[in-house]
């Protein structure tokens, strides 16, 4: 293998020995995989040089194994090696703005919103909530009343991803042989994580440092598994990686433009699936096991408080661009996003760890931008399951 491939898996593997969860799954060729673990992990001024060359190359047309690249191809792993450099700058101590690191890394440039979105978002919740009095507190009231005791979490998990498996089965297919298993842990900055481990099995962990509500579980299995990441990796592990020998595809890096696609058609995957408001047939599921689920008001909150995801972005902005203390931010996103003080300290704990910072907008702005690429057309969320494409190609 010789190439500027090769050379995109042995970097991004390079620095996920500094950096850790980096490397978000390998399935590629063991040999690279070995080499990249041999001895001291290289110095990150080398690794900066390297990301150099492999931009150099790419440009002058480098082919790999003596096959020339398609235009599209070289195109995405340009912009992935755009976000690579950018990793190996800070890796060296350089400074970079917030908003210019998520652009170079994720192929957006994230904007501030202004606060009378929120307002507006309120009011419609004022609306539909039950009760009366301090909506922040019916909100929180209303929100972890839906909390799933733990030992109901398997089968409220088992019976979702049974039932959104067979749906995406059906929509877009899947590989024969392909499957994941469920695990609960704890200590996570995150709520939900894929575990891609190639072959097409996946290992998804769901934290429960916080309850899981019943509001937010369907959207988490169809956001990891179907369909998903899972479905995702499996797909573009036949189709591109084991027909087309596009070994790029073996690997998956944050700090890259793959990631705000794969967590934007994650976002849109439960209503694709189920449709636009999918609170009907989650019930059907969730009600038989003895679990609390408001539909009714569920489906009016979601829509009502779509544009409070943007909270989040605004409260990157104030971490790392204002320099606001985390403690207010953290009362910010409870302010604004009508969250408990618990939510909200976690929010912020994973805006503020290194390798997480810049990701939040891979959520906001990767579900702005499959939902309108998609506009209800099946064949293009296929698309995006299925093909190398970039944030620039929906647009």
């Amino acid at each position: 293998m010789n190439g500027p491939v090769t050379s995109y898996i042995e970097l991004g593997l390079a620095l996920g020995r500094h950096i850790d969860g980096m490397v978000d799954a390998y399935y590629g060729p063991p040999a690279l995989a070995e080499r990249a673990v041999a001895g001291a992990p290289a110095p990150p001024a080398r690794l900066l040089e390297d990301a150099g060359r492999l931009l150099g190359a790419l440009d002058t047309g480098e082919a790999e194994d003596g096959v020339e690249l398609e235009d599209a191809r070289r195109r995405w792993l340009r912009a992935q090696v755009i976000g690579l450099h950018t990793t190996a700058r800070k890796l060296t101590g350089e400074s970079i703005g917030y908003a210019d690191e998520v652009e170079l890394c994720y192929g957006v440039r994230p904007q501030r919103v202004d606060e009378e979105l929120f307002v507006q978002a309120h009011r419609r919740l004022e609306d539909v909530l039950p009760g009366r009095g301090d909506l922040a507190e019916r909100f929180v009231d209303w929100r972890e009343a839906q909390a799933v005791p733990i030992d109901q979490l398997p089968g409220a998990i088992s019976s979702l991803c049974e039932d959104l498996r067979e749906r995406t089965r059906t929509a877009y297919g899947l590989p024969d042989g392909e499957h994941v298993e469920f695990e609960l842990v704890t200590d996570q900055p995150w709520s939900g994580f894929n575990y891609y481990l190639g072959d097409l099995h996946s290992r998804v962990a769901i934290n429960t440092d916080l309850p899981v509500l019943s509001t937010s579980l369907g959207h988490l299995v169809a956001h990891e598994a179907y369909p998903g990441h899972h479905t995702e990796h499996s797909r573009k592990e036949v189709g591109l990686v084991r027909s087309r020998h596009w070994l790029e595809e073996s690997i998956f890096l944050v700090g890259t433009p793959q990631c705000l696609m794969a967590e934007g058609l994650a976002d849109l995957g439960l209503e694709t699936v189920m449709g636009e408001r999918p609170e009907p047939i989650l019930a059907e599921h969730l009600r038989p096991l003895g679990i609390r689920y408001d539909h009714e008001v569920a489906a009016s909150v979601a829509v009502a408080g779509e544009e409070l995801g943007y909270v989040r972005s605004n409260a990157a902005f104030l971490l790392h661009e204002d320099g606001a203390d985390p403690d207010s931010v953290a009362d910010y996103i409870a302010r604004w996003s009508l969250t408990s003080p618990e939510r909200a300290k976690k929010s912020v704990s994973f805006l503020m760890d290194p390798t997480w910072r810049a990701y939040i907008t891979c959520y906001i702005e990767g579900f702005r931008l499959c939902r309108s690429y998609v506009a209800g057309q099946p064949e293009r969320f296929e698309a995006l399951i299925t093909e190398q494409l970039l944030p620039a190609d929906l647009t």
